[in-house]
C-alpha cells in the first residue's frame, strides 16, 4: 500500500518568511498548518519570547526566538529580512492573533517585499473577524480602524468624521480607556447608536455586549476591564 503523499504546504521552504497567525485565547485554535511552519522554521520572530515560548513549550516545540516588536522593529526587519535572502526560513509571530494588523510584522513583511522574497501567509485566528463574524452587525462592508489615538479629543473627531459612514466601523481599545471611549461614542453619536464591545474572545470569560451605546456602556461598568477589547460600531440607520 503507497503511503500518502506528504503535505508540501506543512514544510517550510529556505528562502521564505511565513506570516503565522496565533491563538488569540484558546490554544486550540492553533492550526495544523501554523504548528507544522512553526516547529521546523529555522527561526521564530515575536513580539515576545517570553509569550511565545510559553505557548510553543505548551504544544512541545522548541524553537530560537528573536524579539520584534514596536521598539525594534526597524532595525530587525532589515536583519531578518537579510538572514532570508541567505536563505533562512523565518516564522513572524505576534502574541495572539494575526502578525501586521495592530502589532508588528508590517515592516518585516515590506522589507522581503522589497527584496523579491516570498511571504507566505499562515492564517487563522484574528480578534477583529472573530468579534465581526460572531456580534450580528452588518459585515458587508467594514472599516477597520485599529487603536485610535490615546487623546479624547482625536477620538471624538474620529467618531464625528465617520457619523454618517455607510459601514461597520472595527476598533481596538484598551483597558485603561474603554470606559471613556463608550461614553464618547454616546455623547458624540448618540445614546441609540448601535454597537458591540467584546472582551476575552474565545476565552473561559468570553463576553460581547451587544445593543444601544447608552445600554452597552452601562453594562460595561459592571465588568472586569482586563484585556483588550474590540469595538464595533454599526452605521447610523442600523436597527436591532
Amino acid at each position: 500500500m503507497t503511503a500518502p503523499a506528504a503535505n508540501p504546504s506543512l514544510t517550510p521552504q529556505p528562502g521564505h518568511l511565513y506570516v503565522v497567525a496565533t491563538p488569540i485565547g484558546n490554544l486550540a485554535d492553533l492550526t495544523e498548518r501554523a504548528r507544522a511552519i512553526l516547529g521546523a522554521v529555522d527561526h521564530i520572530a515575536c513580539e515576545d519570547t517570553r509569550t511565545t515560548g510559553a505557548m510553543l513549550t505548551r504544544i512541545g516545540i522548541s524553537r530560537d526566538l528573536t524579539a520584534y516588536h514596536d521598539y525594534n522593529e526597524i532595525e530587525a526587519a532589515d536583519r531578518l529580512a537579510e538572514q532570508i535572502f541567505r536563505g533562512k526560513s523565518i516564522a513572524v509571530v505576534s502574541d495572539a492573533g494575526t502578525p501586521g494588523l495592530s502589532d508588528p510584522g508590517f515592516r518585516l513583511v515590506r522589507a522581503c517585499r522589497r527584496r523579491g522574497l516570498p511571504v507566505v501567509p499562515v492564517p487563522g485566528a484574528s480578534a477583529l473577524v472573530a468579534v465581526l463574524s460572531a456580534a450580528g452587525l452588518p459585515t458587508n462592508g467594514f472599516l477597520y480602524a485599529g487603536f485610535l489615538p490615546p487623546k479624547s479629543a482625536a477620538r471624538r473627531a474620529f467618531l464625528e468624521k465617520h457619523r454618517d459612514f455607510d459601514y461597520t466601523i472595527a476598533l481596538y481599545e484598551s483597558c485603561h480607556r474603554i470606559q471613556k471611549f463608550a461614553a464618547e461614542i454616546v455623547s458624540v453619536l448618540g445614546s441609540d447608536r448601535v454597537i458591540c464591545i467584546a472582551k476575552e474572545v474565545t476565552k473561559v470569560h468570553e463576553t460581547f455586549l451587544i445593543g444601544l451605546s447608552s445600554d452597552v456602556q452601562t453594562r460595561l461598568g459592571k465588568l472586569s476591564l482586563k484585556g483588550e477589547f474590540v469595538v464595533l460600531i454599526a452605521p447610523k440607520d442600523f436597527g436591532l
